[in-house]
Parts: structure tokens; sequence; C-alpha cells
């Protein structure tokens, strides 16, 4: 567990660099925010450089924000959702991102700085040990990082600690729709593009209910390979990115995203 820990966060780090240089690329998949439901107004409404083009949803849609909530990002990256979070509780609410990789940290701290955000914070962490008090939260939202967490029973189970009781959970991420092949499993490019760290849909929600998540819903879904082979067109040319020779193998059919919540009871 600590080689994946250890590749997804070198990975995603120099994903960090290259946006800081401009280049806006890396060894990751990136995909456009509107193809994963986003509004255009989403992205003008959030500072630039902080939508990194890693999620697989838009878990904020079912989120129905409310003023002076606290929300917390669980993979916060280069700030994106957090920012948007930040937005819908105003100024009187508070928006926490928790990321491993201090790169990402980095970045989203000076995106917040940048702007002059006041009610956003981020944090260096992981998933699985949250730095994060019991039952401070309001709403946990994550989006295509979870499938990331070699311990995802541990993930779900942190999600709960810090939810205040009836507190809400809103998830996008990958799970397997199919049998994965062996050689996508064993890849390390496949991890940090989403497919060989995911589980199956079933497995996935099982390890929400075990942590003691109830209402659990899946509001949307959609072909996986759409998200990690649309970096490219089909001529080979990059149409969003320059990443297209990093794309992970063809998982046609092997996986799906899924936006999902739930609710930790009362």
């Amino acid at each position: 567990m600590d080689d994946v820990k250890r590749a997804v966060k070198e990975n995603y780090a120099e994903v960090a660099r290259k946006a800081k240089s401009g280049c806006g690329c890396g060894p990751v998949t990136q995909v456009a925010p509107e193809s994963v439901g986003y509004q255009a107004a989403d992205v003008s409404a959030a500072p630039e450089g902080s939508n990194m083009g890693l999620g697989c949803g838009n878990p904020l849609a079912i989120a129905d924000l409310k003023p002076g909530e606290t929300v917390l990002d669980l993979g916060s990256g280069g700030g994106f959702d957090c920012f948007l979070a930040a937005n819908a509780v105003g100024p009187e609410g508070r928006a926490i991102g928790v990321d491993m990789t201090e790169e990402m940290i980095e970045a989203a701290r000076g995106n917040a700085a940048r702007v002059g955000y006041t009610n956003v914070e981020f944090r260096h962490g992981e998933i699985e040990a949250l730095p994060v008090g019991d039952t401070t939260v309001d709403v946990v939202i994550s989006n295509c990082v979870i499938n990331l967490v070699p311990d995802k029973h541990r993930a779900f189970a942190e999600a709960y600690r810090v939810l205040k009781p009836g507190g809400r959970l809103h998830v996008s991420d990958i799970v397997l729709s199919g049998e994965a092949p062996p050689e996508v499993l064993a890849s390390v490019a496949a991890y940090v593009n989403c497919v060989a760290g995911a589980v199956s849909e079933t497995e996935y929600l099982g390890a929400m209910q075990a942590a003691g998540l109830t209402d659990i819903t899946i509001h949307t879904r959609r072909d996986a390979s759409e998200l990690l082979n649309g970096c490219c067109g089909a001529d080979s040319e990059p149409t969003s990115c320059c990443c297209c020779s990093e794309a992970p193998a063809d998982v046609a059919g092997l996986a799906e995203s899924i936006t999902v919540s739930a609710r930790k009871p009362l």
C-alpha cells in the first residue's frame, strides 16, 4: 500500500507542477469540467488554475449546500470544488480541503490567497486519517479520489467520524462494472488514472454502508471510458489537454463513473 500511495503522490505532484508551469497536463488523464456535469458558470466562479481537470463527476450538483455550512473536500487538489463550495456556503460558512500531496496543497493555498478567499482552508493529510475533528462537518464531498485510496473502508469510516449527526456525503467516483484484466490491475498508470484502484459498485457501496452511512443513493452514472480515454480525439490528436501519450489502457465496458449520496443518521 505504501508503494501505491507513493505512486499516487508522485503522479499528482507532477500534475500540480505542470499546472503551475502552464502546461496543464501530466501523467494523469484530465477532462473538461463541462463533460462531467459542471456548468461554464462554475468554471468562471472559481480561481483560475484551481480546476486541474481531475474530476469524474460533480458532487456539488446534488449537495444542496446552505449558507453557514461547513464542507470538507476529500482529495481537494487545486481547490476547485472547495472554492465552489465556499461560494455556496457564504462568508458565514467554511470549506476545508484535505490532500496528501504537498504540491496540491501549495497550489490550492496560492489560489485562495490570490483571489482573497477567507472562508477556505487547505490541510495536508490523508483521507484514512483526516486532520479534522469529530462531528464538525455538515457535508463531505469528494471527486474521483476515494478510488485511489487502498483502504476504502477506513476512508468512509473517517468521513462518518467527522460528519455531524444528520450530515451528508456526496461523492463522484469510479467503480468497476466489469472484471479488470490483470495487466490493468497491475499498472501504476492505471491506478493513478482511477482504474486499478477502483472496486466494484457493490463493494464500494458496501464500504459506505459498513461505515454506518445510510440513505445511499446513486444519482448519476456514465461510462468511464468517455472520461478516461476522452483526452484525445479519434485521430489521436489532443483535444482538451496534452497528455494523450499517458492515457490509460482501453477501459470500454470496464468502469463507470457514479455520483452517490449518503447520510450519517441523527
